[in-house]
């Protein structure tokens, strides 16, 4: 079942005993504190870690003004990005030199070709990023409604462990790496 961010706040507000809310506007603590911090979570968890169902490629679109120094073109970042996690030329998404400053890819390479993670609908979150996001959202409640650092000391052990749980079956999802050449099988044969 998909979850809107409403019910994912609903649900960690559940966890630390506070009452739920129907929409981040009511007007309660619960309420302003989930809409306060809800994004700011959701999208560090987000960046994490290079989740499947939040990778993406894209060619990106070269800005007529160059970078000052050290590059020769620039290129928009699409509206979505949260992080690059590698850029290449047309046809590979990996194998560039490249930095990111002011909002811009920069490289020398006049046509790039990003892999980014990026903020995908919350609906399209899977279950078991689901479950790691309500802990977190849990822990990170915790003090600002119930103030009892013990309380939230253990909701963090315990959306901890709900992260790694996640990049266990998130890495699931991929083709094992394989090494192609190894230097010191290779001198042994």
């Amino acid at each position: 079942m998909a979850l809107t961010s409403i019910a994912l706040c609903s649900r960690a507000l559940l966890k630390i005993g506070a009452g739920t809310i129907a929409s981040f506007d009511e007007g309660t603590a619960e309420a302003e504190v989930a809409a306060n911090l809800y994004p700011a979570i959701r999208d560090a968890l987000l960046s994490s870690h290079p989740w499947n169902f939040a990778s993406g490629q894209i060619a990106l679109a070269r800005l007529s003004a160059d970078p000052v120094a050290d590059y020769a073109y620039a290129f928009q970042l699409p509206s979505n990005f949260l992080r690059a996690l590698s850029a290449g030329v047309t046809g590979r998404g990996r194998g560039l030199d490249y930095r990111i400053a002011e909002n811009r890819l920069h490289s020398d390479a006049d046509q790039v070709v990003l892999t980014y993670i990026f903020r995908p609908d919350e609906r399209d979150f899977p279950p078991f990023f689901d479950q790691a996001l309500i802990a977190r959202l849990a822990a990170e409640f915790c003090i600002p409604l119930t103030e009892s650092t013990s309380r939230a000391e253990l909701l963090h052990k315990l959306a901890e462990e709900e992260f790694r749980r996640a990049k266990l079956i998130d890495g699931q999802q991929d083709t094992p790496m394989s090494l192609d050449s190894f230097p010191l099988v290779e001198v042994r044969s």
